[in-house]
Order: C-alpha cells, then structure tokens, then sequence
C-alpha cells in the first residue's frame, strides 16, 4: 500500500490547556492533512474524510513540541482507503526556546479511519 509522513512544529498559539497541553483535535487536524495527500497520490484528488472508527489518545502533546504524523492505507474498496494514523512526538518542548530530540519518540495519538475518492471516470 502508501505510507505518508509529515512533521510539524506546535506553536505556542495552539496551546489550549495548563501545561501547554494541546488538544486532542489538533492531532485529528494533522490526521486529516496526511489522509489528503494520501488520496493525492493514490486518486489525484483530495477525497473526503468519512468516519473514525477508533481514535485512542494516549499522551499529552504540548506546544513546543514537534509531532509526526503517519498514515498507512491497510485496505481499498472501490472509492474507500481505511487508514491506520499515528501522531508520535519526536522532540520535546522544554523550558522557553529550549526543546530535546527524544531517544524514542513517545506515542501520542493512534486512529483509524475511512476516507472516500470520487467514483473514475
């Protein structure tokens, strides 16, 4: 199948919470972006996000940070890709410009979900 990465920088702005903690939807946002250049490369169109069938959150994503986010397409229907997405830190935020590459990065947010494509001409 296609595996698509991208990296991104947290800003500062989209601190949400005590903490600089982000919320989950940003995740969800960078999820949508991946899926988008998914359906580029495999349709030539942007295609359209259908559902989720399984978001987990299980760790904290804090302004300051850099994330990737992974998409890999596990199964084609005629006009559907389910996808499987990771969002995973990779560098840590510390205290005011610092911030640390991570050894391993740290498994923030896994999902599941079905994006479709317009039917071939």
């Amino acid at each position: 199948m296609i595996t698509v990465t991208h990296r991104r920088y947290v800003p500062y702005s989209h601190a949400h919470y005590a903490g600089n903690l982000v919320d989950g939807a940003y995740s969800l946002g960078l999820f949508g972006d991946v899926a988008t250049e998914v359906c580029i490369r495999l349709d030539g169109d942007e295609g359209l996000f259908a559902s989720y069938s399984d978001v987990q959150f299980k760790a904290p994503v804090k302004a300051g940070d850099v994330v990737e986010v992974t998409a890999t397409v596990v199964h084609m229907g005629t006009r559907s890709r389910r996808i499987e997405f990771t969002s995973a830190v990779v560098c840590r935020g510390t205290d005011g410009s610092a911030a640390a590459v991570l050894a391993e990065p740290i498994i923030a947010v896994t999902a599941v979900g079905t994006v479709v494509v317009p039917p071939k001409s």
